[in-house]
């Protein structure tokens, strides 16, 4: 067996279990390559040297060979993971050595379960599907133009709200006049886009949410619309720049530039374990029923 493994970075306390993930690839002869900024801050911060067999530094160094890719952080580092796996159809494992993870499911307490369920076979695989943005002038996220949660377009001052024109299948829907506009997959459902009103949606639904920021107008809600249409969006405002966004990724663009979000033509693979399921993360994460009142 053969794993990729990428973080950022993590805590103290985290140490001991991520140490126990390195006897257990090694006691079973698992093959690791390692992200050499995630490899230089063990070194460095942890003051841990890691047994491994080689670095890698983006996507271009990864290869079929690699059977899962361990994302070692919470979901912001589970989606950073996205950027290197892409449409490779490697298998994504998160690993949360923090609190709050809906993709980074396999809490620090689970870690030597979970890897003796994953020798043993005993997982499924996820699909999950991602989101694409294509402008009418190139320069917009060329590296990589695709987003597992969301893309976003938002105001870059604070003073007054813009107006985003939006069109689906270039049939007009409205024009949200608000501080900025969330388009989310059904992973996303559960990111920005909950925290501005928007529904939860269950993983494998074939929807978008469309969840205005801040409207103007307190009658205009999130909506649900089929991930097979075509969201064309024109923003205009008193600035002449906006910022868009693709999951943690940002940049600005001019008012003249049209946004086309569609449905993207992969998927991105994720392990789930047998003991896992979505309504049970959702209670979990989410604080269900912790009133005693329930």
């Amino acid at each position: 067996m053969k794993i990729a493994l990428f973080g950022r970075s993590f805590n103290e306390s985290f140490t001991e279990s991520f140490v126990l993930m390195f006897e257990v690839f090694t006691k079973h002869n698992i093959e690791v390559v390692i992200y050499e900024p995630f490899y230089d801050f063990l070194i460095r911060e942890i003051n841990f040297k890691p047994p491994v067999n080689g670095c890698f530094h983006n996507h271009e160094d990864l290869n079929k060979e690699v059977d899962f890719f361990f994302s070692v952080g919470g979901d912001g580092t589970f989606l950073d993971a996205v950027t290197f796996v892409r449409d490779s159809g490697i298998p994504l494992v998160g690993i949360n050595s923090g609190r709050l993870g809906f993709m980074a499911d396999i809490a620090q307490e689970e870690i030597p379960q979970a890897l003796a369920d994953i020798l043993a076979g005993e997982y499924s695989f996820e699909e999950r599907s991602l989101l694409q943005l294509e402008t009418s002038r190139n320069g917009l996220f060329e590296e990589f133009n695709y987003a597992l949660n969301e893309f976003t377009v938002h105001k870059t001052d604070s003073a007054s709200m813009i107006t985003i024109h939006t069109y689906l299948n270039n049939e007009y829907l409205n024009s949200y006049w608000a501080d900025g506009l969330i388009i989310a997959t059904p992973t996303g459902s559960t990111a920005y886009s909950l925290s501005v009103g928007g529904p939860i949606l269950i993983p494998n639904t074939q929807n978008f949410v469309i969840s205005p920021i801040s409207p103007h107008n307190l009658t205009v809600r999130p909506i649900v619309v089929p991930n097979h249409h075509e969201i064309t969006l024109r923003v205009e405002g008193r600035s002449d720049s906006y910022l868009a966004s693709l999951d943690s990724r940002s940049t600005t663009f001019e008012s003249s530039i049209e946004l086309k979000i569609k449905r993207a033509d992969f998927q991105i693979k994720v392990l789930k374990l047998k003991t896992h399921n979505f309504y049970g993360t959702l209670r979990n994460k989410l604080m269900w029923g912790v009133d005693k009142r329930n």
